[in-house]
């Protein structure tokens, strides 16, 4: 039966991805099923769209009444769901203004358009001069846009030509930031609090509060992209939250749509906010009143689950047990909460080896960047789950070696 279903995808769907070969047909907190009847623990949570575990009884139930009621209006008219939505997480997040969108790479584009508006609006940079500075290994979406300012080959590899003004550093230079800032024509500096497609790569403590310091002082917006890092991941409700920084702008997404569909934000203060009038950005399906009521749900049950305080209890557990299998292939473990990055010698092994033998074990991960094998389950789970899974690694890397 797997095969058959990997044969369909092979023949009718874009080669845009390499997953592993799992055929998955039901989901249920830190579970999954394949069509097969096996079951797997979830130890990739969609990227972190699946901060609450799949199928949250909660979120679906809202889910399921407004798309009996009312799923779409467009931005054209006004909805009763989309006021309270933004009334609700704006004083959650503390910011003045919100703008939804869909996807988390929207939620990007959509920053990176206000920088530049504000730039010349506000800031007076000579138009069509806006830089906007960005980090190195960075991974903000798969726009041209986006690409543009990515330093992956395969993501810009014919893809060209690329958009100008941008500039990327070295992540974790807090001296390379403050030599840019010398250009007059920066406008912005957007920044993920942790690196986690370039392979759970954590910043030196103090990095954001001394890079936004700078920011500050030289009237630069610091946007922080917590896309994957935000909404309780890291054990905090945002990653910037370990260092007390608000950023100018904060892009939010992924766990946002609990789940279930896609749902993204931009915040940003009122000063920042206001270059934008009607007709400037938009989207069809952001703001819908479905999008607005999973998203309320999806906040206010990582709220009343403490699922920030429950990351941030067995992310340390993780942390601890995956330090005690003390295996000679494992070069490095990293990581904040439930995002957590094991480097694997490549000598030993590559990461989508250990990755396979994972699957094998009834453990469903991803590899990313050839070398470390990321672990990010649902913020729900529990101590056996973790001892499960880090025994399964035990037993792969055994089994490599």
């Amino acid at each position: 039966m797997t095969q058959s279903y990997l044969e369909l995808e092979e023949k009718n769907s874009a080669h845009n991805y390499h997953p592993i070969p799992v055929v998955l047909s039901r989901g249920e907190g830190v579970y999954v099923w394949d069509v097969e009847g096996k079951r797997y623990y979830d130890f990739l949570s969609g990227y972190s769209a699946l901060n609450h575990g799949h199928c949250h009884p909660e979120i679906v139930k809202v889910f399921t009444e407004q798309a009996q009621r009312l799923t779409l209006t467009s931005r054209a008219f006004h909805n009763d769901w989309f006021g309270e939505f933004a009334k609700f997480i704006t004083e959650f997040f503390g910011y003045d203004k919100v703008l939804p969108m869909n996807t988390g790479v929207e939620a990007v584009e959509t920053a990176i358009k206000l920088c530049r508006k504000w730039a010349y609006e506000v800031k007076g940079i000579e138009k069509e001069k806006a830089i906007l500075v960005v980090c190195e290994e960075n991974f903000h979406g798969r726009t041209t846009g986006v690409i543009s300012f990515s330093s992956d080959p395969d993501a810009k590899n014919n893809f060209g030509p690329f958009m100008p003004g941008f500039i990327s550093i070295p992540y974790n230079d807090v001296n390379a930031l403050e030599k840019v800032l010398q250009n007059k024509n920066v406008a912005g500096f957007l920044v993920e609090p942790i690196q986690g497609e370039a392979g759970v790569v954590v910043p030196d403590e103090g990095y954001l509060s001394k890079t936004q310091k700078l920011c500050q002082d030289a009237n630069v917006l610091f946007i922080a992209d917590e896309i994957q890092t935000g909404l309780a991941r890291t054990g905090k409700m945002l990653a910037c939250d370990h260092e007390g920084v608000r950023p100018d702008g904060l892009t939010l997404g992924k766990a946002l749509g609990g789940g279930l569909l896609p749902v993204s934000a931009f915040l940003a203060r009122e000063d920042v906010m206001a270059v934008f009038t009607p007709g400037d950005h938009g989207s069809t399906f952001g703001g819908s009143p479905l999008a607005a009521a999973v998203g309320d749900a999806a906040l206010r049950v990582l709220v009343e689950e403490k699922l920030a305080e429950r990351a941030a209890a067995q992310g340390e557990l993780l942390m601890e047990r995956l330090a005690a299998l003390r295996h000679p292939a494992i070069v490095d473990v990293r990581g904040k909460g439930l995002l957590v990055g094991v480097e694997i010698d490549p000598a030993f092994a590559t990461a989508r080896q250990v990755c396979e033998g994972l699957m094998e074990e009834g453990v469903l991960t991803k590899d990313t960047h050839g070398t470390v094998v990321r672990l990010a389950p649902p913020l729900v789970i529990g101590a056996r789950e973790i001892d499960d899974a880090v025994a399964a690694l035990g037993r792969v890397l055994a089994r490599l070696g």
